[in-house]
């Protein structure tokens, strides 16, 4: 038997990844990382699993990312040796405060050579420190040693770090470029992060139920069984049905937010100072389960922590008191949303809350939905009325820092993850992301002509900087003077031209009517709308939203 190869290790560790769930891979172009990159070519080829390259690492982390979201599977993203693996810490960031399953192949020269100033040579063992374990594994690591490493990078919730020592010759001869195949094993079901049950709460009272990020549908069961009203944030999984209250975070601040006496806090909700205030509150029965990413969102430590949701006692019937405390915030909601409704229907122009309250209507059953941060998530959170239960809506985005990295690179990654149809078609997605999110992650379109597409609607409110200070305390008039440079940060780009330098299709929408038009469209492929709208009466909006209150 001759002397084990890198490319021969590189098999060994693709063809593990492949067992342990991985069907997507993602791959930035490098030479250390080259016999991964032509086993990940042969196993593309044999359908054993499907190749994504993308030039940028970052944008790669996040559409390894977006894919896991949206496959529910672990994903791996490939890189070089050197700076491009420091790349990916934003990406492995969200992923371990989501609880995504992304797996960092990085390749890495012999570790005789570290510390001797060798080209592209650095420590790239456990560079990620506290946010993804890292198994390190030397030139002699044996075949055992490295199945057994990336198996278990697919199993563990949250990223995983495999450093593969490479050394020279780094490529076979071109006949001996091989794949052993032999098929992907069967298709393993969806994989959520369990927790276990706690045991049911006491009626009693006045309950509410707060459902943040990727809470899933639990509490929305739960909240419906026991009759207490849900707060449930756009990408929570749970914002359904009759007890989902659209306009939770104006509410906390009138009478009813006064009189909640127990909260349950469930995913991970980030959006508002209102909910965050609530679930703050030492005077409160406060009860936390674990996030998708293992940690309790308990911000001032007053939280007793579950092992997980309560359980719905069989034959439960919601009790009179809580029917008629459900009954007063459903009432409230429908007032308040009515108020709502006429406020955004009344401005000017083409307006944020517009854009969101088109969009998610268009978000129809089956379909996906992927929300930047900053305001487009806010914005939708006042306007999105619940859906009805049971029609499956997906709607997700990188909330686990709430950062506005990658977010192009993580919708492209949702879409194509997404199950296809017995047609083949994927289920339609949109995306609703704000200018300033767009550009930051513009290399997300750059796609070579033989790489997978989806069919997407980035949908981009364009209001030329960044808006969101407008409603801080920096965007008060006693700031003013310092406002647009340093935090409006105005970049007048021309995103027309941006996406005609990928080749990527555009659309100009200034007012409602357009805009229905561009969402009605549902051809297949990837396209931008640039939705061009006003911040100048952000602050004063705001204003007049808090108002509705006092109505």
């Amino acid at each position: 038997m001759g002397a084990v190869t890198s490319a021969d290790r590189a098999v060994t560790l693709l063809r593990a990844l492949v067992d342990g769930g991985v069907r997507d891979v993602v791959l930035s172009p490098g030479s250390r990382s080259a016999p991964l990159a032509l086993a990940l070519h042969a196993a593309d080829a044999a359908g054993d699993l499907r190749l994504h390259v993308r030039l940028d690492e970052r944008s790669s982390g996040f559409l390894a990312l977006g894919l896991s979201v949206g496959s529910r599977r672990p994903v791996a993203v490939v890189t070089t040796s050197g700076t491009a693996v420091g790349n990916l810490l934003p990406a492995v960031m969200e992923a371990h405060h989501s609880g995504r399953r992304l797996v960092v192949v990085s390749a890495d020269r012999p570790a005789a050579l570290r510390g001797t100033g060798a080209n592209q040579t650095t420590e790239q063992e456990g560079l990620y420190g506290v946010f993804a374990p890292c198994a390190d594994l030397a030139v002699d690591a044996g075949e055992q040693e490295v199945r057994a490493a990336a198996l278990a990078a697919t199993q563990r919730p949250g990223p995983s770090q495999l450093n593969l020592q490479l050394g020279e010759p780094l490529l076979p001869e071109p006949a001996g470029v091989w794949w052993p195949g032999g098929g992907a094993p069967d298709e393993e079901a969806p994989r959520r992060r369990r927790t276990d049950a706690a045991e049911p709460l006491p009626v009693g009272p006045r309950t509410v139920v707060v459902a943040g990020d990727d809470a899933g549908p639990g509490p929305r069961v739960l909240a419906q069984a026991m009759g207490w009203p849900l707060l449930a944030e756009p990408t929570s999984g749970s914002r359904a049905g009759a007890n989902a209250i659209r306009t939770y975070r104006l509410l906390l601040g009138g009478p009813l937010g006064a009189e909640v006496e127990r909260v349950l806090v469930t995913g991970h909700p980030t959006l508002s100072r209102p909910v965050t205030r609530l679930i703050s509150r030492a005077d409160l029965e406060v009860l936390a389960v674990p996030g998708a990413g293992g940690v309790v969102t308990d911000p001032a430590r007053v939280a007793r922590h579950l092992p997980g949701l309560p359980a719905v006692p069989e034959g439960v019937v919601p009790a009179p008191e809580d029917a008629a405390w459900l009954a007063r915030w459903q009432a409230a909601d429908a007032a308040l949303s009515a108020r709502l409704d006429a406020l955004v229907d009344g401005l000017p122009g083409l307006d944020p809350l517009q854009v969101a309250r088109e969009v998610g209507a268009a978000t129809g059953p089956g379909c996906t939905l992927v929300v930047g941060s900053s305001n487009p998530v806010r914005d939708l959170d006042l306007v999105l009325a619940p859906y009805p239960p049971g029609e499956h809506r997906l709607v997700v985005g990188n909330r686990g820092l709430a950062g506005i990295d990658g977010t192009v690179s993580t919708a492209l990654g949702v879409a194509l993850g997404r199950p296809a149809a017995p047609d083949g078609r994927r289920p339609r997605s949109l995306a609703l992301l704000g200018d300033v999110t767009f550009l930051h992650d513009a290399n997300g379109l750059v796609l070579g002509p033989d790489e997978p597409r989806p069919d997407l609607t980035l949908v981009v409110v364009n209001d030329d900087g960044g808006s969101i200070f407008a409603g801080l305390e920096q965007g008060a008039p006693g700031y003013a003077r310092a406002f647009e440079r340093v935090f409006a940060t105005p970049h007048h780009a021309d995103l027309r031209a941006l996406c005609a330098a990928s080749g990527t299709p555009y659309g100009l929408v200034t007012d409602v009517a357009g805009l229905r038009a561009a969402l009605a469209d549902d051809r297949p492929g990837l396209r931008v709308v640039e939705a061009r709208v006003g911040r100048a009466d952000r602050r004063a909006t705001a204003a007049r939203i808090a108002a509705l209150m006092e109505d």
